[in-house]
């Protein structure tokens, strides 16, 4: 497995070497989050590329799409070789096709709604099979095996992978303009959601989030399948509502719009209330996902006694709001929110949960492309901070670099607001020094990235 370290490449990783395949791959020398669960799995690694990393007798290659036989030795061997190659991509639609292939999608809030239902369903005894993009700690890893025929997965849209993937059914979170190195219009990004909820076979059944208004325009009208919405305070399927936070749980309840189902099909529903649930994320965010998770749970038959209990028992993955630990008694937490949407949810999470304690964010824009496009959006999404402190841009080894610059970012955000402390700090090494002789007692410290920002936590903590 060429480019092995990435979150998608180590989930697939670990999968097929729980399920008996012989896995070795390789990746630069840089160290990430998901060397750990390598290590922890066995799987073998080699630190750069270099043709001595290809093993003499060899059924499969699976690459990274950032590696290609121009600029990676080990890809322009096999390809001399005629060694069968797949992208990441090919290889889940081939594994995924093989199951009851649950996929999770959406612009935000996949791996989290991922992790949460895979770890439902194997608390409450069905046996799934799961992969998922991020370190889940209650799982050991990004993957579970089990014995049903249940596969649940993060799709990922970007470069159009969905179109790889069939699936048997859909959670489908939200639809939110993203990856315009990708996808040159609004238009473009969300069609390939319309053909993939196409895919859903009659039989299946798609899990749509309609407080979003381009689902609940697209959903009832280019699927066949069984359409279960869910929404708050609105309309819907599933509903949640009396929303509140009390220490560190979310407790809503839940009802059920009974003219959407037929009672003898759908025994639990015949009462109309689901009753009250707690949970342990925040965010109003993450009562979506939590609604999702409940739905999907109640179509694959799992009793609601369990679901309620195994649902508040969740605790999230890694890099989602994950608490690294203490420095000088400030809490330092690690996010992966990288796109408006995502950063202005997670920050109003942050904000119910800790009232005027003071949230500095450090936040590491993630590639040019997506920084350029979404500028205006980005300095609307920092307003339930009291400080933001700019990294310079995490590019991608995909894209051309420049045309837009952190300052620019900075700029946008002293205009907008005045009580916000703004700072641009170009390093990870600077910014940790800025940070030691700034944090205060009771601060909270939130890093802020799809990059490797947590790095500073890292140093911090230690």
């Amino acid at each position: 497995m060429i480019g092995i370290k990435g979150v998608g490449m180590t989930m697939l990783a670990q999968f097929l070497s729980a399920k008996g395949y012989e896995i070795s791959g390789s990746d630069v020398n840089e160290v990430f989050m998901t060397d750990e669960v390598l290590l922890d799995s066995g799987i073998k690694f080699f630190n750069g590329f270099s043709e001595k990393n290809i093993p003499a007798n060899i059924d499969l290659i699976i690459h990274s799409t950032a590696y290609n036989e121009n600029n990676n030795e080990e890809l322009a061997l096999v390809k001399k070789q005629n060694k069968k190659i797949m992208t990441y991509a090919e290889a889940m639609g081939a594994v995924f096709q093989d199951y009851f292939g649950i996929a999770v999608c959406g612009s935000h809030g996949k791996t989290t709604t991922t992790a949460w239902l895979a770890y439902v369903l194997k608390m409450t005894n069905q046996g799934p099979n799961a992969m998922i993009g991020a370190r889940v700690p209650q799982l050991d890893g990004a993957s579970i095996i089990g014995p049903s025929n249940y596969l649940i997965i993060e799709a990922d849209e970007y470069q159009n992978k969905l179109k790889l993937f069939s699936p048997r059914a859909v959670l489908l979170n939200n639809i939110d303009y993203d990856h315009p190195d990708f996808f040159p219009t609004h238009n473009d990004y969300n069609q390939v959601f319309v053909e993939f909820i196409k895919k859903i076979p009659k039989s299946g059944w798609l899990v749509a989030n309609f407080d979003d208004p381009i689902i609940r325009k697209i959903a009832p009208v280019n699927t066949l399948a069984k359409v279960i919405s869910y929404a708050i305070d609105e309309s819907a399927d599933y509903v949640a509502y009396d929303i509140q936070q009390m220490g560190d749980r979310q407790y809503f309840k839940v009802k059920i719009g009974a003219d959407n189902f037929d009672a003898e099909d759908d025994d639990v529903l015949l009462n109309t209330e689901l009753g009250s649930f707690s949970i342990q994320l925040s965010g109003r965010h993450s009562i979506y996902n939590a609604l999702a998770v409940i739905a999907s749970a109640i179509e694959l038959g799992v009793d609601l006694v369990d679901i309620r209990a195994y649902l508040g028992e969740f605790k999230g993955t890694a890099r989602r709001m994950e608490t690294m630990g203490k420095y000088n008694g400030a809490l330092i937490l690690d996010d992966y929110a990288h796109h408006p949407t995502e950063i202005k949810a997670t920050l109003a999470g942050a904000r119910q949960k800790y009232g005027n304690k003071k949230i500095r964010v450090v936040f590491h824009p993630h590639t040019f492309t997506r920084t350029k496009a979404l500028l205006d959006d980005f300095a609307k999404s920092f307003d339930d901070a009291d400080e933001v402190i700019v990294l310079d841009i995490y590019g991608s080894a995909r894209e051309a670099q420049g045309g837009v610059h952190s300052k620019d970012l900075v700029e946008k955000l002293e205009v907008r607001s005045k009580k916000l402390e703004v700072k641009y700090i170009a390093t990870q090494l600077e910014c940790e020094k800025y940070l030691r002789d700034k944090i205060m007692r009771d601060d909270i410290i939130i890093l802020m990235g799809a990059g490797d920002v947590f790095r500073i936590g890292e140093k911090l903590v230690k």
